[in-house]
């Protein structure tokens, strides 16, 4: 019973560590945004978007080898975060070579000015980075998954201070962004390598990379999906680079509700060692907590949010209240997709019968992005024909199709996370949420809506503490929650003094 209730308390802890880290991130990601739009025009932080849309694909390939070898460390199968790393730093360089032979082909295609060349150049750069941080995660998340949230904290400060200093300094602009990125991103990689330099040191096991390039068949047809569902940014992108600017700084904000997501972080590689319903149950009830309030308070203060990114981006608010309730669908997505994937035994013993890979849950939830796509490519091209020369209509369109089509995939994820494990949805916790929201939203509401930094992030703090206390009043969880947290807290600095003792 007793190593029982450790593991929940780890489960929690992992997840808080990483949310905690995310919700930090917010406010370094937001310096970050800003000294890039109040240093850009608006039709440059366009360029900004796309040239993050090409580089998305080709980093296509970077989550697929990490993807076996979590369930493969998962499972105590030695030497499987060696091959990992060694692995995917093969298929980086692959990547960034056919990126620079499609270089000039892609700048002609999408009619980019031949000034902004050096900076998709640079962006090389990441590919190689991406597939190295994919490869180390992969590892830390089946182990320490805590560790990733010290990672991303780490990433983001390095970000910002150098951001700071090329961009808001040195005037580099985009230039400067670029460069900053790259430079946390090697930061953050040597802090990985240090922790674990352990299971690297226990080799390189060829026979699992046999296995996992058999296997990954699935794995890029997964990622073929995903990445045919996400064009509709680039058409987008071709009818107004304004549009596309409004889209991405309504995303930027409603994004910030996928943070929840982290508090289930630790769920997946539980379930590859033992599946548990109440983990489940569990981790629902850990992303809904803040999730939900977090939607509405994006909802309620939409005008703040984008105001202080830029006055100009005001007008998307409509944008941004259709895609924060669509994010809210995403994060409850992602938590019925880690059970459909972390049940799945077809790799336990180290060994993946390619044959049986289609009848299994894998290829079920890797289809649904071919199914989204199906819809929303057509949706789009044909809204898009009706936007005119308008960008913000434009938007409010694709916002509009994916958030129609988000929810209908959320209800076939649920079923088939179903039919996979058996788990209590938490309908009566979900009550209380809302009702301690409604709360919040009613301060938020009433409270004069500030245009300014500062002052809306003291609003936004103001709302999530009534939140929690509203909450704390009677919700037992919740207040479980709290002691779990200082419980574990006081446990690991006590271990810290111990240690330097």
């Amino acid at each position: 019973m007793a190593a029982v209730e450790n593991q929940e308390i780890r489960l929690k802890y992992s997840g808080l560590i990483l949310f905690g880290s995310r919700l930090l991130s917010v406010i370094t990601g937001l310096a970050f945004i800003l000294m890039i739009t109040r240093s850009v025009s608006v039709e440059e932080f366009g360029i900004w978007g796309n040239l993050n849309d090409v580089l998305s694909y080709f980093i296509l390939l970077a989550n697929v080898i990490p993807f076996w070898t979590t369930r493969f460390v998962a499972r105590t199968h030695s030497g499987a975060a060696g091959t990992g790393l060694i692995a995917n730093l093969f298929v980086s360089f692959g990547s960034t070579t056919i990126y620079l032979a499609l270089f000039s082909t892609i700048l002609s295609t999408l009619q980019i000015s031949a000034n902004y060349a050096p900076l998709y150049g640079i962006a090389a750069i990441q590919i190689v980075e991406l597939h190295m941080v994919s490869a180390l995660e992969a590892v830390l998340h089946a182990r320490q998954p805590q560790a990733i949230g010290y990672g991303l904290l780490l990433n983001e400060g390095i970000k910002v201070i150098l951001g700071f200093i090329l961009i808001s300094q040195f005037k580099l602009g985009l230039l400067g962004a670029l460069i900053a990125i790259a430079g946390s991103h090697l930061i953050q990689i040597a802090f990985y390598i240090g922790i674990v330099a352990k299971e690297l040191r226990e080799g390189v096991r060829w026979t699992y990379l046999r296995e996992w390039i058999k296997a990954s068949l699935i794995n890029i047809y997964n990622i073929i999906g995903s990445r045919i569902a996400a064009m509709p940014l680039i058409l987008l992108f071709i009818h107004s680079e304004l549009a596309r600017s409004y889209y991405g700084a309504a995303f930027t904000i409603a994004n910030v509700v996928t943070y929840s997501t982290f508090l289930s972080y630790a769920l997946y590689p539980r379930l590859l060692s033992k599946s548990n319903s109440q983990d489940v149950s569990t981790s629902l009830k850990m992303v809904l907590m803040p999730a939900i309030p977090m939607t509405i308070g994006v909802i309620v203060l939409s005008d703040s949010y984008l105001t202080i990114l830029r006055q100009e981006y005001l007008e998307a608010r409509l944008v941004l209240i259709i895609l924060a309730i669509w994010v809210f669908s995403e994060a409850l997505l992602q938590v019925f997709r880690v059970v459909a994937l972390g049940t799945e035994k077809i790799d336990v013993k180290a060994k993946i019968p390619f044959r049986q890979l289609p009848r299994t849950k894998l290829f079920q939830i890797f289809t649904i992005p071919y199914i989204q796509s199906a819809i929303t490519l057509p949706a789009t091209f044909i809204m898009l024909s009706f936007a005119d020369d308008s960008s913000l209509v434009a938007a409010t369109y694709l916002a509009m199709i994916n958030l129609i089509v988000g929810l209908a995939m959320l209800v076939v994820t649920y079923r088939i996370s179903r039919r996979c494990l058996t788990f209590h949805f938490p309908w009566r916790s979900i009550e209380k949420y809302l009702l301690a929201s409604t709360v919040m939203a009613m301060i938020l509401i009433l409270a004069p809506h500030p245009s300014r930094i500062t002052s809306t992030l003291i609003l936004t703090g103001v709302g999530g503490i009534a939140y929690f206390i509203v909450l704390a009043l009677f919700d037992v969880d919740t207040r479980e929650l709290m002691k779990s947290i200082l419980g574990e807290t006081k446990a690991r600095l006590s271990q810290e003094k111990q240690g330097k003792s």
